[in-house]
């Protein structure tokens, strides 16, 4: 009998972490990484001096909430869809594994969390950015896939915003830094998500999304672009120098890594092949990263606007 038992609360625990792992996947762990680290840099190049730990915590805490139910309520929307396609039909609604009832709870309970929590603990207006980021990505961004290419653009504005926020909760206002910060993470996002879509189009196409790539089928718009974005990118990258938020290191730093991006982007240009999209894609992980650390690594104290 004891071994049934045990038997009986092992299932149970296995279940449960089963469980727990199909909700924290609803949360996309890597993109909320990724907004932790563009808010995290926002906030330290924003602070006069040594970090406020207590409110770099409460950002940070915050904005892992609303940017967990973001993502949660996107899946939810785009749950139909997730299940025509190979790479996201095993997401825990396609694949039936949660009810989209319990998973529509959870997200609208974190992102509202998480908003209560910047408003009280942070500042309004960061609040307020946090709530434009879920309302533009949930409710614009979403459906707007299923109708125009011109979603990757619309799509680059709830992406860029964290970086803003984390200089609005530091600063308690926006400021020319900020907006250099948002204009940076907004364009890099272009050449980055169009990659992705090259090398996914047959799949976005199941799913009934218009991405560029998708009504570009020679790719030659599709490649133009991701050259003019990288082209846009370089100069605008050395900005933070311009506005002593950062200096000289980071200025040549940021000149070779876009230097290094634009190259990649050559090969896009004359055929948006799958090779040539995967070593974009590659490029412009590296490149993020990259230019994040050097912002940090050489942020002027304090930052003068």
């Amino acid at each position: 009998m004891s071994a049934m038992n045990e038997a009986a609360r092992s299932l149970t625990r296995a279940a449960a972490r089963a469980r727990f792992a199909d909700f924290l996947e609803l949360t996309k762990p890597r993109v909320t990484a990724l907004v932790l680290v563009t808010t995290l840099v926002g906030f330290y190049l924003a602070s006069q001096g040594p970090m406020d730990l207590l409110l770099l915590l409460n950002t940070l805490v915050g904005t892992a909430l609303v940017a967990a139910g973001t993502s949660a309520l996107n899946q939810y929307v785009e749950r139909e869809e997730d299940g025509r396609m190979a790479r996201t039909r095993l997401r825990p609604l396609p694949a039936g594994r949660l009810d989209p009832a319990h998973a529509l709870i959870f997200a609208s309970a974190a992102s509202v969390t998480g908003l209560l929590h910047l408003a009280f603990t942070v500042n309004l207006l960061t609040a307020g950015l946090a709530a434009l980021t879920l309302l533009s990505y949930v409710f614009v961004y979403t459906p707007l896939k299923r109708k125009t290419s011109l979603c990757t653009l619309v799509g680059a504005i709830p992406g860029a915003l964290p970086p803003l926020g984390g200089w609005t909760a530091a600063h308690g206002e926006i400021a020319a830094g900020g907006i250099a910060l948002f204009a940076i993470l907004f364009v890099w996002q272009l050449p980055h998500a169009l990659a992705i879509a090259i090398l996914y189009r047959d799949d976005y196409a199941r799913g009934g999304f218009r991405l560029l790539p998708i009504v570009d089928p020679d790719g030659g718009t599709t490649g133009r672009q991701i050259m003019a974005h990288c082209l846009v990118l370089l100069p605008l990258s050395l900005v933070p120098t311009m506005l002593d938020v950062t200096g000289p290191f980071y200025f040549y730093g940021a000149l070779v890594l876009g230097l290094g991006l634009t190259a990649c982007a050559v090969p896009i240009l004359l055929n948006a092949s799958a090779r040539a999209a995967r070593r974009m894609l590659l490029a412009s992980v590296v490149y993020l990263p990259l230019l994040l650390c050097l912002m940090a690594f050489d942020r002027t104290v304090p930052p003068l606007r």
